[in-house]
């Protein structure tokens, strides 16, 4: 390891550095007589400038040092307490069984009181030359492959280009046309570009390795492991693969020199070794502080015990794996397919997990509490190789290209001594995960028995927030040791961002069989919101999840169903007493039962805001309901086909769907009974996301004539938002062309006073 130097970091640390786990305080004969029973704790001081094996306040050691100094201590605790300042690590710090707790005593790694100590794997780059273009380029020194780039503490991108359609960028098992179209054929550099590819809930980053006219080939293994045939994911699994009939286009190509062409944007050139940036308003490259990750792993506890790390920041961790020939062949959740072969696998036994900043393997009561994880090329923290009785609590975890905690591993029937038990993720903050591998979710759970993921904040995703259990219907996963793990009052929301194209997902996503299993006391708001197709779950007990209950959670704004348990071998899973604005189909799975549920609301109750306002790592209000005036209106469409009457766009669920015939002008409608001030129109397209190009119009009149139009292009979402201030009575949605109107749901809120 590099010895560690005193600068500046750009992160947000102060209201997590000083916490930690909550102790309750003692009285004057307990102190007295622990006093008495055992000796105060060594305490060993580092700093990021320290040497020597002193570890005194006067003369404080590293990291490394300290570790050491503590194996010797025996018969008490051990502090080791970080300065204030960033600790550059060119090597993770590694702690391992020598460095446990012994004897009922434990180890504890934190920052020194009032101090923000940050270990950070970003290597600044200088030098900064300014081009005619206003571009800026700095050389790379050797050993840095810079994948991400954070200016000033700010997250640049990959310059990235715009979507090429399946019928330009035809992909195959071999490769992919469309070098001619997209003008790829004349960069200058075109093999140092990467094509990223969505395909439903999978994620493919695949660098161009070779272009021959309108041909592209595609570095390998990565290709081969993103396309059909591998029989290292299932059969099933190839309907979803780059070269699948659901594959319908590049979502873009980046880090291409001609592609640079936005402010925040920047490009690696790994032939001449530079980086050019186009800076965004405000920046000066003169002055500005560039880092980029290039230490993989920040810190690695591999088989300690009773030890605990407090209050230390977790910055600028790279990834580096996406940067080689293997790419980034996502399978789900943030693990990929790796290596050039591997075993027939159809129960994603051998996926990998990202690499992370903070990494426990095999640990045992080791305790990780009131850490900043911020600015990451990978994930926050891995917990896995059989920990057991570990906990993440009361962290934060910010600006990570991959998800925030990843708990535990993908064999069903693991060795004991390899199984995870009794873990603990609780009372912490999760924003912005998935920056740049979108597949990915906050929270992720294997194979896991007695689970704890309670009280967490997660907001602003890309794909599911939490997800708990692996290995589908699959023999080979049918008898796990999942069990009694509970998900309960958490705060999930915005997530399954529909502009990051990913799907088959929900707030809360299970899978396997994992008895005693209870989903409870969560509070879910806008998962899969305004989604250009059906889809999008709350809770979604996925494939094979069994003998799992939801009970007292709180679920609104959802894309498609509010719960769901589609598949007939996902059995006795029981969902009773939530609260939600919509319904959905009764639970699929053989002997699945839903009971005393409170659906269809237009307003949540107080019983059911005190629910919502208790979830996740803080207290927050609840965003309630807004009043929808259509549900007591009458309907009436153009035309019904077959039994899709007007009436299922006001019955408060939006997985029924009205639909007309065919027709020029085909409407539907809503008298509302009365004249009202109408602030607000959602209109939540149907299923098949038929109706397309069409105006709402609000009346006061039957005949529309004093009617206020607002004009829809293209397809209506789930839902498209329309807001207004217009005293209407009837609300009608009108094709301008010919086709059909088919919705799911119209509600008409009144103008907030």
């Amino acid at each position: 390891m590099r010895r560690p130097r005193v600068t500046a970091v750009c992160v947000a640390f102060a209201a997590v550095a000083a916490a930690g786990a909550v102790i309750a305080p003692q009285s004057a004969a307990q102190t007295a007589q622990a006093s008495q029973a055992s000796p105060a704790p060594k305490i060993l001081h580092v700093a990021p400038n320290g040497s020597g094996a002193s570890c005194t306040v006067a003369r404080p050691c590293s990291p490394e040092a300290a570790r050491d100094a503590a194996r010797a201590v025996s018969g008490r605790d051990v502090r080791v307490e970080l300065a204030d300042g960033t600790y550059e690590m060119s090597d993770p710090l590694t702690l391992g069984a020598a460095d446990s707790g012994r004897d009922g005593h434990a180890v504890t790694w934190t920052a020194a009181r009032g101090a923000r100590p940050v270990l950070s794997g970003g290597r600044a780059l200088t030098g900064w030359d300014k081009g005619t273009d206003g571009t800026w380029t700095a050389d790379v020194p050797e050993g840095i492959t810079p994948r991400q780039l954070f200016v000033d503490g700010k997250r640049a991108l990959r310059a990235r280009g715009e979507a090429c359609a399946a019928n330009i960028c035809d992909a195959t098992k071999t490769g992919m046309t469309g070098a001619t179209a997209t003008g790829i054929r004349e960069w200058r550099r075109p093999t140092g570009a990467d094509a990223v590819i969505k395909v439903r809930w999978r994620d493919y980053h695949c660098r161009i390795a070779s272009v021959d006219g309108d041909r592209m080939t595609f570095a390998q293994p990565c290709w081969t492991n993103s396309a059909s045939g591998t029989n290292r994911t299932g059969p099933a699994w190839d309907s979803t693969t780059v070269d699948s009939s659901r594959y319908s286009q590049v979502a873009f190509f980046e880090n291409a020199r001609e592609l640079l062409d936005e402010p925040g944007e920047f490009v690696w050139d790994a032939e001449d070794r530079t980086v050019t940036y186009l800076p965004r308003k405000g920046e000066n490259m003169s002055h500005a502080r560039v880092l980029t990750p290039v230490t993989e792993q920040l810190m690695v506890i591999d088989g300690a015990h009773d030890l605990r790390v407090q209050g230390i920041g977790f910055a600028y961790a790279a990834y580096r794996r996406p940067s080689t020939d293997e790419g980034y062949a996502g399978t789900q959740a943030g693990l990929t397919l790796t290596g050039a072969s591997g075993p027939v696998d159809h129960a994603g036994r051998h996926y990998t997990k990202p690499s992370a900043a903070l990494t426990v393997r095999g640990g045992r009561h080791v305790a990780v509490s009131g850490g900043e994880f911020t600015h990451l090329g990978g994930a926050g923290v891995v917990l896995e190789a059989g920990t057991k009785d570990t906990s993440v609590t009361r962290s934060r975890f910010s600006d990570l290209s991959s998800g925030a905690v990843y708990v535990g591993d993908t064999e069903p029937q693991p060795a004991a001594e390899l199984a995870g038990e009794r873990n603990t993720v609780a009372y912490n903050t999760i924003r912005g995960a998935g920056a740049e591998y979108t597949d990915a979710v906050g929270i992720w759970a294997g194979y896991e028995a007695e689970l704890t993921v309670d009280h967490n904040t997660l907001e602003d995703l890309p794909y599911s927030g939490i997800s708990v259990g692996w290995g589908w219907n699959q023999p080979e996963a049918q008898k796990s040791v999942l069990r009694d793990n509970r998900v309960t009052g958490n705060r999930i929301t915005d997530v399954m961002r529909v502009e990051h194209a990913q799907h088959d997902g929900g707030a809360i996503y299970t899978q396997g069989a994992q008895p005693g299993t209870v989903v409870s006391g969560n509070y879910i708001n806008r998962s899969a919101y305004g989604n250009t197709e059906r889809d999008g779950n709350g809770i979604y007990l996925d494939e094979q999840s069994s003998y799992i209950r939801v009970e007292g959670n709180v679920i609104t704004r959802i894309g498609y169903k509010w719960v769901s348990n589609w598949a007939d071998y996902g059995i006795q899973n029981h969902a009773s007493g939530n609260w939600t604005d919509t319904d959905a189909p009764a639970l699929t799975g053989t002997g699945s039962t839903m009971n005393d549920n409170h659906t269809k609301l237009d307003r949540l109750p107080p019983r059911a805001l005190a629910v919502a306002a208790r979830a996740g790592a803080r207290e927050v209000a609840a965003e309630q309901l807004r009043p929808d005036l259509a549900r007591a209106g009458t309907a009436s469409q153009s035309s019904t086909d077959g039994a899709a009457t007007a009436s299922y766009a006001t019955d408060g669920d939006t997985t029924t769907d009205t639909r007309t015939l065919a027709e020029p002008g085909a409407w539907w409608q809503v008298d509302l009974g009365d004249t009202r001030r109408v602030g607000q129109v959602e209109v939540w397209n149907n299923t098949s996301m038929t109706t397309a190009g069409f105006d709402v119009q609000l009346a006061r009149t039957a005949d529309f004539a004093d009617a206020t139009t607002l004009h829809v292009t293209g397809r209506a979402l789930r839902p498209t938002l329309l807001d207004t201030d217009a005293e209407a009575r009837y609300i009608r949605i009108k094709l301008t062309g010919t086709g059909r109107v088919a919705l799911a749901h119209v509600l008409v809120h009144p103008a907030r006073t």
